[in-house]
């Protein structure tokens, strides 16, 4: 039985260990993420880049930046794995990528449940005080 009892603690461990990197990972991941989209530029190029592949012309154009400054921020999104690049002739089209938003979007669902329920009994409380 030793033998097992130790096996089975070493699994534990394992698990434990798995478990608590996941953790860090995650953490490390999202608010990295969240440093990346709290620059309002970035998020303004996001939401160009919804509409489709844009150059960095195209950018410049529509944020009044220079082509530098957008350059730069397009190469900190394109870091954090939320915007790609082709090339096209002498161009360089960029499009938006929403896996690690998903992430994202997932990681906040419990959080966005937790609030409708609030606002759903503040809802209830002041109907409540009208009757």
């Amino acid at each position: 039985m030793p033998p097992r009892t130790r096996t089975s603690s070493s699994a534990t461990a394992n698990l434990y260990l798995v478990y608590a990197l996941t953790v860090i990972f995650l953490y490390s991941y999202i608010s990295g993420m969240f440093e990346v989209l709290v620059e309002p530029h970035r998020r303004r190029i996001l939401d160009l880049l919804r509409g489709g592949e844009q150059t960095v012309g195209d950018l410049v154009s529509e944020l009044g930046l220079s082509q530098p400054g957008v350059s730069k921020h397009l190469r900190v999104l394109r870091q954090a794995g939320l915007v790609e690049v082709r090339a096209d002739g002498q161009r360089r089209r960029y499009r938006l990528r929403t896996e690690p938003l998903r992430e994202i979007d997932e990681w906040l669902a419990p959080y966005r449940a937790a609030w409708n329920r609030r606002l759903d009994a503040l809802e209830a409380h002041l109907d409540d005080m009208d009757e």
